[in-house]
């Protein structure tokens, strides 16, 4: 009888920390069990990992997107947006590389264009010369990939191919019409697959985008992960008459906002010789009212 109403503590102290909500270690020094005894030690296995924030999420995609802009004489000729997607350490320094549409760092209507990439700081923005080094042939592979000396900016995480699925939740980081930095959100509202290889070849969204956008990042809200690069969004022409004048305008149509998945980014590094920075950070017209629909970039 003695020996089970000392042993009460000790059962106790364990059926205590079976239960508690937080992972920690209990050890019976007290000698409850009688000298000589071990130690009891129980220690909670699978503890809860909170899940971060939507701001918090947020925090870490931000740090992978710049704004481009194609300079002649001083002035913007046009303007895109980017996600670095890899770094290297060359004798000149640190490079990072950034990918991009290819329509939207065509150049050859220009006689002196210069190519910046841009990082907008709160404050003030910083311009860093850029140079195309691959393309991919529009409109099947729209994208580019850009070097950029000095550029110290983390590489953003591709998505795996089984992550892309309908109705996740999405933020666009994208620089439209010039600006900084604006984000958009929304869901992935369309996926089309590849019947061959089996791996996505487009994707949409319903988030809102404007023009200026194309080359920005599709990011998963739930992991951080770059999904998609925004290629253009289709739009429907919208014609009205006022006095005897006809008008008429693009709308953006939701859901119509489409994008070149993870899986094609990767195909396109690999193609272009830049298989290597995957280890940076990479895993797997018409007219009239309501008329036919045009696509915009």
């Amino acid at each position: 009888m003695t020996r089970f109403a000392l042993g009460l503590p000790a059962l106790f102290a364990m059926l205590s920390c079976a239960a508690a909500p937080n992972p920690h270690v209990v050890s019976d020094t007290a000698g409850t069990g009688g000298a000589g005894n071990s130690p009891v030690v129980m220690q909670q296995v699978g503890a809860f990992t909170p899940r971060l924030t939507r701001k918090d999420q947020v925090k870490r995609i931000l740090p992978h997107n710049v704004r481009l802009a194609v300079l002649e004489d001083g002035k913007a000729r046009r303007t895109a947006s980017g996600v670095v997607i890899g770094n290297e350490k060359t004798a000149e320094g640190l490079v990072s590389y950034v990918i991009t549409n290819a329509h939207a760092v065509e150049m050859d209507d220009l006689k002196e264009p210069r190519l910046v990439a841009i990082v907008d700081n709160r404050a003030d923005s910083t311009e860093y010369g850029a140079q195309v080094v691959a393309t991919g042939a529009v409109p099947d592979m729209d994208l580019a990939l850009l070097k950029v000396p000095g550029l110290s900016l983390a590489p953003a995480q591709l998505a795996a191919d089984a992550e892309l699925e309908l109705g996740d939740d999405v933020v666009v980081a994208a620089s439209p019409f010039g600006r900084a930095l604006s984000l958009s959100g929304g869901m992935v509202s369309q996926v089309e697959w590849d019947k061959e290889s089996k791996t996505p070849r487009m994707v949409k969204t319903d988030a809102a985008i404007g023009y200026g956008a194309s080359g920005g990042g599709i990011f998963s809200l739930e992991t951080g992960k770059l999904l998609a690069i925004v290629e253009g969004y289709r739009t429907a022409k919208v014609g009205f008459a006022v006095a005897e004048q006809n008008f008429s305008f693009d709308v953006p149509m939701p859901g119509e906002t489409f994008a070149a998945p993870s899986s094609k980014v990767r195909l396109f590094l690999q193609q272009k010789g830049f298989s290597r920075l995957l280890g940076n950070g990479a895993t797997g017209t018409g007219s009239g009212t309501g008329g036919s629909q045009t696509a915009s970039r």
